[in-house]
């Protein structure tokens, strides 16, 4: 078991006055069986904004806010403690589904929203012509570890490579790409051989080595899960299930369900964004 405490800031300064915005935010870490949110407080500057929360379809706590009166700047501070304790088992083959029970049409319906291909996961014609040979001759989870042992050896992490509209095609024409790009590639892959997948972001706690109370700088971050029976957890970007660093925030079929920070406005000419996550383990 892991607590950590996270504090993430994301501050606009526009060059221009807005009038008005209507934004959400998507920063809040989720409870579920593998992870509590002990205690969880987002602030909205200016202080004057209308302020709501609500779930949105994929589970994921969402805050809304609109500023119906002049502002120069937007800063949102997310400030969560959370116990993670996951635990993630190699699975006995007695435990992984056939190839039968996903193409079941009970799957299928159950499925529905992790396997067809989304905007952002589609890996392009070359991906789908490499991928039956991957898997050929696999069982479901022996299928994804296989693919996740391809994309190892294909492709490689660049920092400031890709944009959050880059599609896992065009990541993989490059062959590199942010964390984001490489959980894309990997869910498209797994969908088109029938095995579901879904989008995970979060947070990730970059040192494990850390001292208790010592404040690191964290990131935001982006894995996947897939279902072979039961639902597992792979961070490509790590080439390792999510552990007790890993910190979940929202699920969705890609980037487009779970940005962190999301809105519309009137005005603002421009802005100048910086974006801090500190994170701090406490036991």
């Amino acid at each position: 078991m892991t607590r950590l405490n996270i504090i993430h800031t994301t501050a606009y300064k526009y060059n221009k006055r807005v009038t008005l915005s209507y934004n959400e935010a998507r920063v809040t870490p989720l409870t579920d069986p593998q992870q509590v949110v002990l205690e969880s407080v987002l602030k909205v500057s200016p202080s004057q904004a209308a302020v709501s929360n609500y779930r949105d379809y994929w589970g994921t706590r969402v805050t809304a806010f609109d500023m119906q009166m002049p502002h120069e700047h937007l800063e949102v501070i997310s400030n969560s403690t959370v116990e993670v304790h996951r635990a993630e088992k190699i699975p006995a083959d007695a435990d992984i589904v056939g190839w039968d029970v996903l193409s079941s049409d009970e799957s299928l319906n159950t499925f529905s929203d992790w396997l067809p291909q989304s905007q952002l996961s589609r890996p392009g014609d070359e991906v789908l012509g490499i991928i039956p040979g991957v898997v050929a001759g696999k069982n479901p989870h022996e299928a994804a570890m296989a693919v996740f042992e391809w994309m190892r050896g294909e492709m490689t992490y660049m920092s400031g490579s890709t944009a959050v509209t880059t599609n896992a095609e065009e990541a993989w024409g490059q062959r590199q790409g942010v964390c984001q790009d490489l959980a894309h590639l990997a869910i498209g892959a797994l969908r088109s051989c029938g095995i579901p997948a879904r989008y995970v972001s979060g947070y990730l706690h970059p040192r494990s080595t850390a001292d208790i109370g010592e404040t690191v700088a964290g990131q935001s971050h982006a894995w996947l899960e897939f279902w072979d029976g039961d639902w597992r957890s792979w961070d490509p970007t790590n080439h390792k299930p999510a552990g007790d660093f890993h910190v979940t925030v929202a699920r969705g079929r890609d980037y487009r369900d779970v940005p962190p920070l999301k809105g519309i406005l009137s005005g603002g000419g421009g802005s100048a964004l910086s974006v801090s996550v500190e994170i701090t383990r406490l036991a």
